[in-house]
Order: structure tokens, then sequence, then C-alpha cells
């Protein structure tokens, strides 16, 4: 008997970031009506299931993320009522939601926090991580990771922002709290969670081990068995610091304890080794190259892949891997690598039109607590505020949380008021509406290419082989099954390139230049792509 294959592999991810999507209300704040009118245009993409970051009651110190009241809508977002509808709407379309959710730490203006910080023998005491000395742990955002609270004469843990404190995983009324919440949304009629930097919830703080703490496995067992059992959801997992084989296991056998995980061994590749982000070095395709070839094999038979280059904390795709000067065409060539291969796709929001990073003259028009953090840092270790923002412009989270660019209009349609952040430039140029008039544009490449997986078997359960392993120019490479043999190629290149194609080419499945003639040695245009049915030699 053919094993069932989980609707969640075949799906197409749209990521929503809510801030930026679409405003209903001219507040310059996008909103869940406003992600409401919308859907037409995600279900057209051939988008099945929309990922909405959080909309939760928040102070916004970092964009939603640091939650306050996790059964409440911000008011900024609209209302439950909204939010309800949003569900309705998406279903009736014959999509599905998911929702982010964010358990590591909450908002240092939650209920339990503010209970937590009143004494040491409060019943919310043990919700936090508090210690009477700190130890010397950084903070992802900067700095300590410690905050000293002088009510208690103690010290809290919060490994992001200060108003960030994290939740003790360790104590089971905690765990209890969490887990009704989560089943609150999933019986209102969610249809999974991606769960932010869920690697952390087994950490032992004592012993400096953060990510894949000794508590992982047990927590997500839990997890599963108080909430996700029984249910037909989808859960993804971001699990930045798990190697591929251990995100593989979590995701494979029987009963796995995810369905699939955001890692990112290939988000560091642009980074100086062992200097973080902001240390910019050029991204070697070859080591590109290598680390999704790893990334297919060690997953194929076990686990699941999640197949994406941007999202919400990534800076945007075109920017990062392709080249803003020939737009599209890198743009389709990023999409049909990358989508070509075996896992969930994931969009995020504007990839699918060829959005690309904003370039701000001044650090005051940047509103991320990450990107204001580190200017002040190394601004203060002397580095010059161009290099800076140089680095800035290359990773900064904003990059990729410019508002929507939907039409030429102002604020490009994204809103009727002042937008909290500036839209790029770039818009009158780049956006929906110009890209929906032309058959040619990005969005009408992301609908066939999507088609075309859908239509094809091999994208789910093929073979990932290299081809032209050593080119240090050419991504390509074969998904093999018994029945099928796909070669997909994408030029890195801003020059032509000759390749020579061995086998019988049967036939042209996509490609994002028509006028290439299709043979055994093709000269091919700066960053093209194409997917080939290949027979035997």
């Amino acid at each position: 008997m053919e094993k069932e294959i989980k609707w969640w592999k075949n799906a197409v991810v749209y990521q929503i970031y809510p801030l930026s999507f679409m405003d209903a209300n001219g507040d310059g704040i996008g909103d869940l009506k406003g992600i409401t009118s919308k859907l037409s245009y995600l279900k057209n993409l051939g988008v099945d299931v929309i990922w909405l970051s959080p909309v939760y009651e928040s102070p916004m110190d970092d964009n939603g993320y640091d939650i306050k009241n996790y059964l409440e809508i911000d008011p900024i977002f609209g209302t439950m009522k909204d939010m309800k509808h949003l569900i309705e709407q998406t279903h009736q379309m014959g999509m599905r939601l998911i929702m982010d959710l964010v358990v590591n730490h909450t908002s240092d203006e939650h209920h339990w926090f503010l209970e937590s910080k009143k004494s040491k023998d409060n019943p919310y005491r043990d919700f936090y991580v508090w210690r009477d000395e700190p130890s010397d742990i950084g903070s992802v955002f900067g700095g300590s990771a410690w905050e000293y609270d002088a009510q208690t004469n103690s010290y809290y843990f919060h490994l992001f922002s200060k108003k960030q404190p994290d939740l003790n995983w360790d104590h089971p009324i905690l765990r209890k709290n969490i887990y009704k919440i989560v089943n609150f949304w999933l019986d209102m009629g969610i249809d999974g969670f991606r769960l932010d930097v869920i690697d952390l919830i087994g950490k032992d703080i004592d012993r400096k081990i953060l990510s894949d703490g000794p508590h992982l496995n047990q927590r997500l067992q839990e997890l599963y068995d108080e909430c996700f059992k029984g249910r037909d959801i989808m859960t993804v997992g971001e699990m930045p610091g798990l190697s591929l084989e251990r995100a593989a296991s979590i995701t494979s056998g029987e009963k796995p304890l995810l369905d699939m995980i955001f890692q990112f061994s290939h988000i560091s590749l642009d980074e100086v080794p062992g200097k973080g982000k902001w240390a910019l070095k050029k991204l070697d395709l070859i080591e590109f190259k290598n680390v999704f070839e790893r990334l297919q094999n060690v997953m194929y038979k076990d686990g699941w892949n999640s197949l994406f280059l941007a999202n919400h904390d990534q800076p945007r795709a075109i920017s990062r891997y392709g080249n803003v000067n020939f737009r599209v065409m890198s743009s389709k060539m990023l999409a049909t690598i990358l989508y070509g291969m075996q896992g969930t796709p994931y969009v995020y929001q504007g990839e699918e039109i060829g959005m690309t990073g904003v370039k701000f003259d001044h650090i005051e028009k940047y509103k991320d607590i990450e990107t204001k953090n580190i200017y002040q840092i190394l601004t203060n270790q002397g580095i010059p505020h161009e290099q800076v923002m140089e680095s800035i412009y290359a990773k900064g989270r904003d990059n990729s949380r410019t508002p929507f660019q939907w039409d030429d209009s102002k604020n490009a349609g994204f809103s009727k008021g002042n937008p909290w952040l500036d839209v790029n430039p770039n818009y009158k140029d780049i956006n929906a509406k110009n890209d929906l008039s032309n058959h040619q544009g990005v969005y009408f490449y992301f609908k066939k290419l999507f088609q075309i997986r859908k239509s094809h078997q091999v994208f789910l359960d093929g073979e990932f082989i290299p081809f032209m392993k050593e080119n240090k120019k050419i991504f390509a490479y074969y998904r093999k099954n018994e029945n099928d043999q796909l070669l997909i190629i994408g030029s890195f290149s801003e020059e032509k390139m000759h390749i020579e194609i061995p086998g019988k080419i049967i036939s042209l499945l996509i490609s994002n230049d028509d006028s290439v003639e299709i043979n055994n040695q093709m000269d091919i245009p700066p960053y093209y792509a194409c997917i080939l049915r290949i027979g035997e030699k």
C-alpha cells in the first residue's frame, strides 16, 4: 500500500508580515481586513497556506514577537472578529492559515512577567528565568542576556530584547498554560503553527546550552501530545541552531515531532565565519551548492525540507543572492533553483513580484530594534558610519519589511495614511499592478512554476543529483525517480555562458527566457534558468 502523502508536502506557503502587507483603515499599519481583501491575489498565485506573522496583543518592541496577551488580537491589526473572518474567508477559498507561535519568550508587559517581578515567592516567579548573579551569555540583539531588576535584587534572562524575557520551560505549570493557548487557536480553526526559535525551549542556561538543549525532544513530544496529536495541521519549527541530522530526526519516523524545520545552514554563507551576520563576505556559489546538496541528501529519506531564501528576519532574496540589475531574470532564476528541490516552498511577501531591499539614507528611518542596536554598538567601536550602513543595507531586517508594493500610486497603494515604515522608492516601477499586467512578469512565472511542481511527482520524491558541481557560476541538478528525470539549471553569472546538456532533451517545462534555443549545446544569457525533462542517453 502506497504511503499517504501529507497535504503540506505539496503545498505552497506564503508568509505575510501583517504590519506591511495591506492597510485597510488608513492608519499606515497593515491589518487583518487588509489581508482579507487580498486573498484572491494569493489564491491566484497558487498559494495553499498563509503563514501569518504575529498579530497578538503586543507593545511592538520587536514588531509583535514580544507578546503581551496570546488570546487577544492587537488593536492595530483589528479585532478577534476580524481574525475569525480572515480564517473563514481563507478556508472558503480553499487555502489554510497558520500562525506564528512565539513561546520562547513573552513581552515584559505580559501579566505573567509583571507578577513574576513582584517577589521571589510570587506564584508566577518561576514562569521566567531568574538568577542572583548574571553569567556571560550575550543577547542576540547585542549586550548581555541578563537584565537587573531592583525590585527583587536579581537578574532575568532575555536572549533577545530586554523587553522579551525568556520563559522557563522547566516549570510544568508554565507549560500547561502554553498548551491552553495553543489549543485555543487550534480550536478556533487555524491550520497549524510556525514555531518561533523553538530550538531554544530545551535549553539549560546554567550549562550555557541554548539551542538544541538536553530537554528539546521531551518538550516537543509533550507539545505534540498535548496539542498537535490527532489534528490535521501543519507545524514548522524555526531551529537555526540545529544540525541537519537533528533536523531530519525531529521530522522523520512514524511519529515526527514536527512536520518540517527552518534550518539556517545556507543563511550564514555571506558572513565572515565566526564574526556574526554583520561581517560581510561575498557568496561562494560552490559553498552554497554544497550546503543545499547536503540539505537535500540528509533530508531525502528522513525528514522534510522547508524551501526558503527570505523571510521577515532575512534580507530580500533578489538583493542578497540575485542581481538587482537583472532583477526579473534573477528573481525567476532563484525561484527555479529553490523550488525545484524537495521540500515545501515558502514565498515571502513581495518575492513573487521581485521586490528588492531598501537603502535608507539615515539610520533614523530604520525601525528594527536589532538594526538600531547594532548601529550603536558598531559606531561606538569606532567603525565608520558608511561601513556600518553597508552592513545594514545588506543584512538589516527592515530590508524585507518595507510595505508591499501594490501599485504606483501614493505609498505604493499600501495605505492612504503615513506608512509605519517608508516604502521602497522603487515602487513606481516594481509593483504588483505592473507585474500582473505583464505575462512575462515575475508573478506569472512563480504561478507557472508552482503549477509545474504540483503536476510532477518527481518534485516530491525524486532524488537530488548535482550537475556541473564544480562550476562557479552555474547551479544545476537533476531530480530523478523511477518514472521521470528533470534537469534544473540556473546561472548566477552577469555574462553569457555556454553549457552542454548530456542525454536526450524530451521537453522544456519552463524557462525565464523563451528566446533561448533548447539543445545539447546551449548559449544562455545572464541569470538564465530552465527546467528540462531529460531521457536516457
